[in-house]
């Protein structure tokens, strides 16, 4: 088992399988979706493009395992952005200064073995290094009697408070994406959870 890490146009070669990877993981729930690869090459050619991102690759032989990504939020996505630019009267780090962590998949079998403290350590790390006051991601929020919920679901709140973030619901935006039991997009909430570096 080997971590790698990867910055921007160095990520090339590991296109394709990170683009399978977050395809099989986020079948599970809570985000049930029903991804293509060429719209994984399209979301992941973002942060390929951006000199100042970060890949975080988890390596089982030639497998890639688990990815953690991140790239400063002036550069994520606009629907990222938008709730930090709006939040008027919020005590906020200005953009420049926010590091947005993409997401971190794991395949189940890899879990509970350190790897998303790790994904975490390597991403705050490189966040200090640029310069970031603040870290950031956002998770979807499925209600609580959705019918895909599995009986066993832990949701990873514990996990995030522990590692020192804090939910903002008053942070908050919309992603579409196609669920598994849908035949369109649909716009899923999603709530920011920050940390102070």
């Amino acid at each position: 088992m080997r971590v790698l890490t990867r910055r921007g146009e160095a990520i090339e070669p590991w296109l394709d399988r990170l683009a399978a990877l977050r395809i099989a993981v986020f079948r599970e729930f809570p985000y049930l979706y029903d991804g293509d690869l060429d719209y994984e090459r399209d979301y992941l050619a973002t942060y390929m493009a951006c000199p100042q991102s970060l890949f975080v690759l988890a390596v089982d032989g030639e497998e890639v395992v688990g990815v953690s990504t991140g790239l400063p939020m002036r550069d994520a996505d606009e629907d990222f952005r938008r709730p930090f630019l709006e939040a008027n009267g919020l005590d906020l780090s200005p953009l420049d200064e926010i590091f947005y962590f993409g997401e971190s998949v794991l395949l189940a079998g890899y879990r509970g073995r350190g790897l998303g403290h790790r994904f975490f350590d390597e991403r705050e790390a490189f966040a200090k290094s640029l310069g970031a006051k603040t870290t950031t991601f956002c998770a979807v929020e499925r209600p609580e009697n959705h019918p895909m919920k599995p009986e066993n679901y832990r949701p990873l709140h514990g996990f995030w408070s522990k590692r020192g973030y804090t939910r903002r619901p008053e942070l908050a935006t919309t992603y579409a994406w196609l669920d598994l039991d849908e035949h369109e997009e649909t716009d899923k909430p999603m709530v920011f959870w920050t940390h102070e570096l």
